[in-house]
């Protein structure tokens, strides 16, 4: 079986699609390849890395990567995981079905660096449910 590619679109490319690109290539277990990406590059946020670090996924290594670097990549599936990702998303040419959630933004918490942590996390479980969910019906079901 071929490996489908995922592209996890935002809008900085530093929480929301970071986390999301951690858990798909954690849930999938090799069984795709997966790209993360934003309009616009904001680096990794340090917060993001932490928690995903305590649920046992290391995402220290990844980039914050432009849209514009994968446009030769014929992706399976396109997520958005942000509004402004979404409704800014340059046009991506080939037959990528076409996902959206729109998961809060964590990077966007006030308060003390617990009530933030606190955001992060609940993000991060929304964040992984979404993963887990999509993995099992969309690239493990093809892969048996």
């Amino acid at each position: 079986m071929e490996k489908k590619n995922i592209l996890v679109l935002c809008t900085g490319n530093s929480c929301r699609s970071q986390m999301a690109h951690g858990y798909l290539a954690f849930f999938s277990n090799g069984n795709a390849a997966i790209y993360s990406a934003g309009i616009e590059t904001h680096g990794l946020n340090p917060r993001a890395v932490l928690v995903m670090k305590e649920d046992g996924i290391d995402i220290s290594s990844h980039t914050s990567n432009n849209v514009n670097e994968y446009l030769n990549i014929p992706f399976d599936y396109i997520i958005t995981v942000c509004d402004h990702a979404n409704e800014n998303c340059p046009y991506i040419p080939g037959k990528a079905i076409r996902l959206h959630e729109n998961f809060p933004d964590p990077a966007k918490a006030m308060g003390s660096e617990d009530e933030i942590l606190a955001q992060f996390r609940a993000t991060q479980n929304l964040v992984k449910a979404y993963c887990k969910q999509f993995v099992e019906e969309k690239i493990l079901v093809s892969a048996n």
